[in-house]
C-alpha cells in the first residue's frame, strides 16, 4: 500500500466504523470520516485516536441527501460503507420501521454508490449484515448456510411479525441487491460485508446495540430467555475483513462472517461460567418447545481472505473489560 493512499469510512462514528478507522490509520491510510454530528462524544473520540490528527478529517454529511458526498469521496481509493441504522435487540422500538430501516437502507446506499460513479475508488465495501443471508425458504434444519443464501423479503414478511428487526431485514436485504445491481451497470468493484451479531470491546464511549445483548445478561435486566438462537462475531475480525477485502484484489462477493452459533440459552450460560461475579438471572421457559436447533454456517470463505476468527470466549473476556472500564459494568 502507498503510504498516500487515501480511502473514506461512511457512518465512521459507528461501533464497527470506529473500529475500521482505528485500524486503517494504524496501518498508515489517510482517512475520511462521515458523521452526523461533529460535536458528538464519538466523533471527539476518533480525533483522539492515534494518527488522527495528522491523517483524519471528519466530515458532518447527511447520506440521506444526494450530491453531498461528491466533494468528500473526491480523490479516495477506496469507499468503506458502513452507515445504516440498526434495530435494539433488547426492547427498544422506532415509530414507523418501514421509513428508518428500508428507506434509509436503500437511499443512502444509493447516494453512497452515485458518489462513487463520479469518484471512481479502486473498491467499495458495503457493510451489509447476516440478515441478508438467514431469512430463506432455503434455510431448513440441516442446511449449511453460505455466501449463496440470500434472504427473501417476501418470506420475511410471511414469518416475521412486522417491526424493527423485520424491517432491518429487508432493508439490509434490498440495499445489498440494489448495490450488486448498480456496481454490475457502472463497473464498479465491489465486496460486502455479512456480519453476525458484531461484540466486543469499543473505541467509544457508547454501548452499540449488538452488546447490549450480553450486558443485559450480565447485570440481570434480561430475566427471560427467547428460544432462539443467535450468531455472533468479534467486531476486530470484522473491522479487518472489510480492510482485506479492500486490500485483496483476489476478494470477490460476499463474506460471511460468524465464529460460533448457539441457542440464547447456552450463551447466558456461557456468560454465568466466564463471569461468575456477576448477576445472570435469566432462564428459559420450560414451555418454550420444541428448544431451538441452533443454525448451521460455513464460515470458511472469510478465513481464506485471511481472518483468523476471535474465538467467542474471547470476545466475550475482552467485551467485559471494555464495559468495566466505560463503568457500566462494576
Amino acid at each position: 500500500m502507498a503510504p498516500a493512499e487515501t480511502v473514506c469510512v461512511t457512518g465512521a462514528s459507528g461501533f464497527i466504523a470506529s473500529w475500521i478507522v482505528k485500524m486503517l490509520l494504524e496501518k498508515g491510510y489517510n482517512v475520511k470520516g462521515t458523521v452526523r454530528n461533529l460535536e458528538s462524544e464519538n466523533a471527539k473520540f476518533l480525533r483522539e485516536l492515534p494518527g488522527a490528527s495528522e491523517r483524519l478529517e471528519l466530515f458532518a454529511v447527511d447520506v440521506m441527501k444526494p450530491g453531498l458526498l461528491d466533494s468528500i469521496f473526491e480523490g479516495c481509493d477506496g469507499i468503506f460503507h458502513t452507515a445504516n441504522p440498526t434495530p435494539s435487540l433488547v426492547g427498544g422500538k422506532v415509530a414507523d420501521p418501514e421509513a428508518i430501516f428500508v428507506e434509509t437502507a436503500l437511499k443512502g446506499t444509493l447516494n453512497v454508490l452515485e458518489s462513487c460513479v463520479k469518484a471512481r475508488p479502486k473498491r467499495i465495501v458495503l457493510t451489509s449484515s447476516i440478515v441478508s443471508c438467514l431469512l430463506t425458504p432455503k434455510n431448513v434444519p440441516g442446511a449449511v448456510i453460505d455466501e449463496t443464501f440470500v434472504t427473501d423479503p417476501d418470506f420475511v414478511r410471511k414469518v416475521i411479525p412486522s417491526g424493527d428487526f423485520a424491517s432491518y431485514a429487508i432493508g439490509k436485504t434490498l440495499a445489498e441487491k440494489v448495490a450488486w445491481d448498480f456496481v454490475k451497470k457502472h463497473n464498479l468493484s465491489m465486496v460486502v460485508m455479512n456480519p453476525a451479531y458484531v461484540i466486543g470491546p469499543t473505541v467509544l464511549p457508547t454501548v452499540n446495540t449488538t452488546n447490549e445483548v450480553p450486558l443485559e445478561f450480565l447485570n440481570g435486566n434480561t430475566k427471560t430467555i427467547k428460544n432462539e438462537s443467535g450468531c455472533w462475531v468479534g467486531v476486530k475480525d470484522v473491522a479487518m475483513a472489510h480492510i482485506l477485502g479492500y486490500e485483496k484484489p483476489e476478494a470477490e462477493g460476499r463474506y460471511i462472517l460468524c465464529e460460533k452459533v448457539m441457542h440464547l440459552g447456552d450463551f447466558a450460560s456461557l456468560l454465568q461460567k466466564l463471569f461468575p461475579q456477576y448477576n445472570v438471572v435469566a432462564r428459559e421457559d420450560p414451555n418454550a418447545q420444541p428448544r431451538a436447533t441452533p443454525f448451521l454456517i460455513n464460515n470458511e470463505k472469510v478465513k481464506e481472505l485471511g481472518v483468523n476468527l476471535q474465538p467467542l470466549e474471547d470476545v466475550l473476556r475482552e467485551l467485559v473489560e471494555s464495559l468495566k472500564e466505560l463503568k457500566y459494568l462494576n
